[in-house]
């Protein structure tokens, strides 16, 4: 081992029982900083995958929409389902409907699916939590568990559902609404659609909805391992001009924009924990450069270049670095771990759970840290612990040996 690196090592870590103030208080405030950075850009991340697993688990990556509806929708189904890249594809309708179970009225949002082939894009089976997906014909529905919870609805209740054609109606008939047997409840771990959905059979929400044969959009499920923009347009060239398809990024471009610029926001915010952090551990090594002036004098007299002498305490603000990082990234890993824990504590005191369900839609704060972010903070991190050893390692560096012992 070189010398400097087995001085600089000595310094962050003396022997005896010396505590090593500096290098615990410099570390600190790296990991401080680190551990910020991870917790908030992997809860930042956590919502912007947790909303493409909830699109991709209810509607497949693609989703192809018209300005009105799609006539000959079985012809586009087959037509789609031959583009390279796809693995299936269902025909869907969507509308609004107000629901009644004894008195109690509620205006969900409809999702009509194709039975014949809803399990070629997405498994809504597996969010069933109370009856079965297989019970549902055109004379039952499913509920979200929250519109359930809502209108006191229980498994095998009988609703009435109201159609908004019964406002359209200019002639003199009436039309009644339809009674429709609830078969299951439905939750998926989205706020919303587990606030206010219904769920039916595609006939039925064509009858609702008096749209005869056609349908409000196609949803699409990509094999895996193909691009989603690649299969998109592979898609377009074979559709009509009124016909589009859509990447899931596409549909939700807004909203994910806004996640992205608050993410981004937040991290460079945060860096400056990192820089503060920085700065400290250089000014604390320039006061360990004022203490050693003699040793740097002895060191220089005994023939050590000014290159060992700099690496000698650029090295320390990289050891600072290194332990720094390693214990923000133990300590981020452990909050992202428990982090919903935290947030039951501390909502329980403060009473936000339900603005946090409100405004992000989602019950549990979501998790996931990309690895380039993770590596941008770990380089971010180590380069600025390197950085702060470097102006401390010059100055030491320049101290002439005769001067330095002089001063002594």
């Amino acid at each position: 081992m070189p010398w400097y690196l087995y001085l600089a090592f000595k310094q962050l870590f003396p022997t005896g029982r010396r505590f090593p103030f500096f290098t615990v208080i410099s570390a600190v405030s790296v990991a401080l900083g680190v551990a910020l950075l991870i917790v908030v850009l992997g809860v930042m991340g956590g919502f912007g995958y947790q909303i493409r697993e909830m699109i991709t688990d209810t509607e497949g990556e693609i989703q192809i929409k018209a300005q009105g509806s799609i006539s000959h929708y079985r012809e586009a189904v087959k037509k789609i389902e031959t583009v390279p890249g796809v693995a299936g594809a269902t025909p869907y309708a969507a509308g609004v409907l107000m629901v009644q179970y004894q008195n109690k009225p509620a205006f969900p949002q409809m999702r009509g699916l194709d039975l014949g082939s809803i399990n070629r894009v997405v498994s809504l089976d597996r969010f069933v939590r109370l009856g079965s997906l297989d019970a549902l014909d055109d004379d039952s529905v499913i509920l979200s568990g929250g519109l359930a919870d809502a209108l006191g609805v229980r498994l095998g209740a009988v609703v009435d559902i109201y159609t908004p054609l019964m406002l359209s109606r200019k002639d003199s008939e009436v039309i009644l609404p339809r009674t429709a047997k609830v078969v299951g409840i439905l939750e998926i771990g989205h706020q919303q659609l587990d606030s206010s959905t219904l769920y039916c059979t595609l006939r039925m929400a064509q009858d609702l909805y008096g749209l005869n044969e056609d349908v409000h959009g196609i949803n699409v499920r990509v094999k895996p391992g193909e691009k989603e923009d690649a299969v998109v347009s592979r898609i377009n060239e074979i559709l009509p001009a009124e016909v589009r398809a859509f990447s899931w990024r596409d549909s939700f471009a807004d909203f994910l924009w806004v996640l992205q610029l608050e993410k981004n926001m937040m991290m460079f915010v945060l860096l400056f924990v990192v820089l503060v952090a920085a700065f400290l551990t250089m000014s604390l090594l320039l006061v360990l450069v004022l203490k050693k002036t003699r040793e740097i004098g002895v060191l220089g007299a005994l023939g050590a270049s000014r290159r060992q002498i700099a690496l000698c305490f650029c090295l320390q603000g990289v050891g600072v670095g290194v332990v720094g990082t390693g214990a923000g990234l133990a300590l981020g890993f452990t909050v992202l771990h428990f982090r919903n824990d935290l947030v039951r504590a501390i909502t329980h005191v403060t009473g936000g759970q339900e603005l946090l369900a409100r405004f992000y839609q989602f019950s549990e704060l979501p998790e996931h840290l990309e690895n380039r972010d993770l590596a941008l903070i770990v380089v971010a991190a180590l380069v600025l612990s390197t950085l702060a050893g470097i102006i401390p390692a010059i100055l030491a560096s320049r101290l002439k040996p005769v001067e330095a012992l002089r001063s002594e």
